[in-house]
């Protein structure tokens, strides 16, 4: 079985951290920048569009821990809003709490659960038909993945979109905002389709409006 928490951090971009600060490691962003799609898990899967835009957009957001903390903030902001209490320990950092949870099986679920959320997103538009398939296999043999993270990648990436599937793994209220805030993350909002997908996204996991408004808002400001 692959370690679900390491290609989570290889899929965003975080697996090279400097300073303590999730990031791009030096030679992956060399890759990014040049517009190469074989050096970033996220940009080989979710680049639909330019792959210079998503290198942008993971050296912006940075791994799990950043995603887990946008989503948390929201959350907190949300409750705040309501007359509500805080999460306990509230800040900037999510780790411990129910959004990036210490306990290993916890956190592989976590992983998983963004991984396929991410991958899902990235099919809304329609982009990812069998040619596209074709050419991202190509890319998964370029990278540096066990065999067991590219087969599972390669599994997901054939499946139909299943926005079902996606709730299903929310099995916590603040797992559902993480997976709506990883899906904000992956696509364009701008599109049409996208824009349809993550309404009903956001339905189907019964967010608050407030809520989605609130991740919005902190999405938009991790991508400015």
């Amino acid at each position: 079985m692959f370690d679900p928490q390491k290609l989570l951090e290889q899929f965003l971009g975080g697996a090279g951290q400097q300073g303590g600060k999730p990031g791009l490691s030096p030679d992956l962003l060399k890759g990014l920048a040049g517009g190469s799609v074989a050096g970033s898990l996220a940009t080989i899967l979710l680049s639909g569009g330019s792959p210079k835009k998503m290198a942008k957009t993971m050296l912006k957001v940075g791994g799990t821990a950043v995603v887990a903390g946008l989503a948390y903030k929201a959350w907190n902001q949300w409750q705040a809003s309501r007359g509500g209490s805080a999460t306990p320990a509230a800040g900037a950092n999510p780790e411990g709490t129910a959004f990036l949870p210490a306990p290993k099986a916890e956190r592989d679920a976590m992983s998983l659960a963004l991984l396929t959320a991410m991958i899902a997103a990235a099919k809304a538009d329609g982009h990812i038909d069998e040619a596209e398939q074709k050419r991202i296999g190509l890319k998964l043999e370029e990278a540096n993945l066990e065999p067991e993270a590219r087969s599972f990648l390669a599994e997901e990436l054939k499946k139909p979109l299943d926005i079902e599937a996606v709730v299903r793994a929310a099995t916590t209220p603040e797992l559902a905002a993480e997976i709506y805030a990883a899906s904000r993350l992956a696509i364009d909002p701008d599109d049409p389709a996208e824009q349809a997908y993550l309404a009903m996204l956001a339905a189907r996991l019964k967010l608050a409006p407030e809520l989605k408004a609130a991740i919005e808002s902190e999405a938009a400001k991790a991508l400015a």
